[in-house]
């Protein structure tokens, strides 16, 4: 069967025509463009020609639309997502359901991941497991028993929110925040405290040379080259980063006991960077019973992820559970 898979993210969209079959995907047809610069009326109409193109040749079941949050998921509507500005209160599922009549689902992009890698990647053997993005910034997708948590106003899972400590690199607008110490923009600023304290101590880093003096030009991808190539200040950082994700997991782990918790992106890419230290502070904090049942994996689908998001939420098969005990 045939899906359309919508990415909505604040540096570019996505459209994907995705078929599945033997619980695997393939991509037929793809198109990216950039969001800056677009309004929400000029992004809808370039998904729409992609849209009449695609059903001209397939019959399509279902589009699938993953995007920043906050969300209206169960409405349908995109309320107000600070790295989409301009995009409020867009009811985005019923505008491709009365264009097109074709069911129309919508999910935050932690929500997507997690349906994806629960049902085609990492966490297709659990029941319950918990997916973390590991990004720009740092958002979760739980799976209970099977079913999709949205909670009372459909933002279960933003851990990021959580603060770790009273001080530290701001993530989610908070100092010390989880997302703070573990996401790309944490780690660059790991990167800019850590090359202050050299320089007051004399010394100038390597990472500061590479980036001629332009802290600005730090990120975390950088960091985790500099630190596979040996340099100790960016193998410091990244130790940091990997005791922080140990003290966040370990809070997930005894609150939500899943089976495994399956990360994105950066611990995908630098998982022999992190795991070691994350685990020892997992070993220390989190409940022996719990900590036991429980594995860390890096996400499985790679830099497929993304796509496959979108299609799982087309398919409409997910249940997502709300405080009021109804399902979608």
């Amino acid at each position: 069967m045939n899906y359309i898979g919508i990415d909505i993210g604040g540096t570019k969209c996505v459209a994907i025509l995705g078929e599945e079959s033997g619980g695997t995907w393939k991509i037929k047809e793809k198109i990216m463009f950039n969001t800056a610069g677009k309004t929400p009326a000029n992004v809808l109409t370039k998904f729409d020609s992609f849209i009449k193109k695609i059903t001209s040749e397939y019959k399509i079941e279902g589009i699938g639309i993953s995007c920043g949050g906050p969300l209206d998921s169960k409405n349908g509507v995109i309320l107000s997502p600070p790295n989409l500005p301009g995009w409020d209160e867009v009811r985005i599922t019923e505008h491709f359901q009365s264009q097109w009549g074709i069911k129309t689902f919508l999910q935050n992009d932690a929500n997507a991941c997690a349906l994806a890698e629960w049902k085609y990647g990492a966490g297709k053997d659990c029941k319950d497991m918990v997916f973390l993005t590991f990004g720009t910034g740092l958002g979760a997708g739980i799976i209970a028993n099977g079913r999709l948590i949205c909670g009372a106003s459909n933002m279960a899972g933003e851990v990021g929110h959580i603060r770790l400590r009273k001080t530290g690199p701001v993530g989610y607008g908070k100092h010390g925040s989880f997302e703070g110490f573990c996401s790309g923009g944490g780690i660059a600023q790991l990167g800019v405290a850590a090359i202050n304290a050299e320089l007051k101590n004399g010394r100038s880093p390597k990472l500061l040379s590479v980036v001629n003096g332009d802290t600005k030009q730090i990120t975390a991808k950088l960091i985790g080259n500099l630190a596979d190539g040996g340099d100790d200040l960016c193998l410091r950082i990244y130790e940091k980063c990997g005791t922080m994700l140990g003290e966040g997991l370990s809070i997930i782990i005894d609150l939500l006991n899943p089976e495994a918790i399956v990360l994105g992106s950066i611990y995908m890419r630098s998982e022999h960077l992190l795991r070691a230290a994350a685990m020892r502070v997992i070993e220390k904090e989190a409940l022996s019973y719990s900590r036991k049942a429980c594995e860390l994996r890096p996400a499985e689908l790679g830099e497929r992820l993304g796509d496959i998001a979108a299609l799982s939420v087309a398919t409409g098969e997910f249940k997502g559970v709300y405080n009021d005990g109804k399902t979608y």
